[in-house]
């Protein structure tokens, strides 16, 4: 039995067993669940599995921490032992406990539903377009035709996503995926250049993925409406027929219009609130404040409006300012490293060390800085310093991908240095600051009980 499976087994029997499972999706880094009853969870007994880093519940669903290329195994293994397909519900969801559901949290889960899926192509196109960037500006590829492929490669991920993204907010939102990529379609087909509205041509991709998302969601909605009120014997013409014809013109008159709207105003927001005579202590805000949001998974509620700057800008100014969060942690572990006398602790940071450099940060938030407290809060303002130095420079990044050290190949090419003098900033303020702030140094079993896992189990 591999590994990864008698991880899922252990973690199934302390989920509460199958029959308690709705629905489980994975991130990166995560499996995240939705159970029926909750009081059958034994949360101590799930952070006790050999390779769980940490179990949190935001009131929502369920988010088992268990690190890159593990989450994505062990969800793999779960499924199988379930029966259920990664990303479906095997019951409404009216079954999962509603009180803590506010409308701020549903909204940030379903944007990050719809995002989630697109990660891994997101960070492997964004990988292969910085590399061929770089590769092109230090002239280490001669060959033209080679770099095209390479370009074409990286690029289409970035060129198709708002068909993606229309399908993926149709099925998040209870409508048929196909139409919702047409909607999305419509905001991107060339031919909006040969119609006029009030004596207007079209923009092609005016408002991008935030025009998407609302005329996905309308034609969601509409759809099922259209449905429930439809005679049985028309209903598969009908529906259909209708949903496009009123969702199409809505978006064309209203919902790309208004898309529009709320685009060029998060560019002009982020433009004035970073790129202004004050943007570092912008960029010491948002950095210094990213580790709570990394925490309860809600950063991934960010991604569309990265997508939208790089859409809108060519570069998202936002991601090297947020990535400077991790770095901060990376200079806290160290930190914590020189200073504690635990050889279990010791070990743990010399696991995941590495791949917090390279833009993983869970195993050190859970292994190491939050559970002894005041280091976080050293990581935090590491990352804060990072944060003011990539707004000081506007860095922007090109494209998606995870942060650390790899994110500099999609780093603009003139400004890949201010990038990683920014890590190095992050690294030693947060260093710096956790050195001074100090911690209790546990004793070897507290290390064990805290963190409830091994890097080399």
């Amino acid at each position: 039995m591999s590994r990864e499976k008698d991880m899922a087994v252990s973690i199934l029997e302390n989920l509460g067993g199958k029959e308690n499972i709705i629905s489980m999706t994975n991130c990166m880094t995560r499996l995240r669940v939705e159970v029926k009853d909750k009081s059958r969870v034994k949360k101590e007994g799930v952070n006790a599995v050999s390779g769980v880093i940490k179990l949190l519940d935001n009131g929502e669903g369920i988010q088992i921490v268990l690190g890159p290329g593990a989450a994505a195994k062990v969800a793999g293994e779960l499924s199988k032992m379930v029966g259920m397909k990664l990303g479906d519900a095997r019951e409404i969801k009216s079954a999962i406990d509603e009180k803590n559901k506010t409308p701020f949290k549903l909204m940030l889960k379903r944007i990050a539903s719809i995002f989630i899926p697109l990660i891994p192509g997101l960070i492997g196109g964004g990988l292969i377009l910085g590399i061929t960037n770089v590769a092109t500006k230090f002239q280490w590829i001669a060959d033209k035709n080679l770099l095209a492929m390479l370009g074409l490669l990286g690029s289409t991920i970035f060129t198709y996503m708002g068909i993606m993204v229309g399908m993926n907010t149709a099925r998040e939102f209870g409508g048929s995926p196909t139409i919702g990529g047409i909607i999305a379609g419509i905001i991107y087909n060339p031919a909006l250049a040969n119609i006029q509205i009030s004596g207007k041509a079209l923009t092609i991709g005016r408002g991008g993925i935030i025009s998407v998302l609302i005329a996905a969601a309308f034609a969601s909605f509409l759809e099922k409406s259209i449905r429930k009120r439809m005679p049985n014997t028309i209903e598969l013409l009908a529906t259909p027929l209708l949903t496009i014809l009123i969702a199409g013109f809505a978006t064309l008159y209203v919902l790309q219009p208004l898309g529009g709207v709320i685009a060029d105003g998060i560019g002009n927001a982020v433009k004035v609130a970073i790129a202004g005579k004050a943007g570092f202590i912008t960029g010491f805000i948002l950095s210094g404040t990213f580790l709570p949001l990394v925490m309860t998974g809600l950063h991934q509620g960010l991604t569309p409006i990265h997508v939208q700057l790089i859409e809108s800008t060519g570069v998202t100014v936002l991601l090297p300012i947020l990535a400077m969060a991790g770095a901060g942690q990376v200079g806290a572990a160290l930190a914590v490293y020189v200073k504690t006398r635990s050889k279990q602790l010791k070990k743990i940071i010399e696991g995941s060390i590495l791949v917090g450099i390279l833009g993983i940060g869970e195993p050190l938030i859970y292994g190491v800085t939050l559970p002894l407290g005041r280091p976080f809060i050293g990581a935090c303002i590491g990352g804060a310093f990072g944060g003011a130095f990539q707004a000081l420079f506007t860095v922007g990044a090109k494209g998606l991908g995870i942060s650390g050290i790899p994110l500099a190949a999609l780093i603009q090419p003139d400004k890949i240095i201010y990038y990683l003098l920014g890590l190095v900033i992050s690294y030693i303020m947060g260093f710096i600051a956790t050195y001074l702030l100090g911690f209790d140094d546990p004793v070897e079993e507290d290390v064990a009980k805290n963190n409830g896992f091994s890097f080399n189990a």
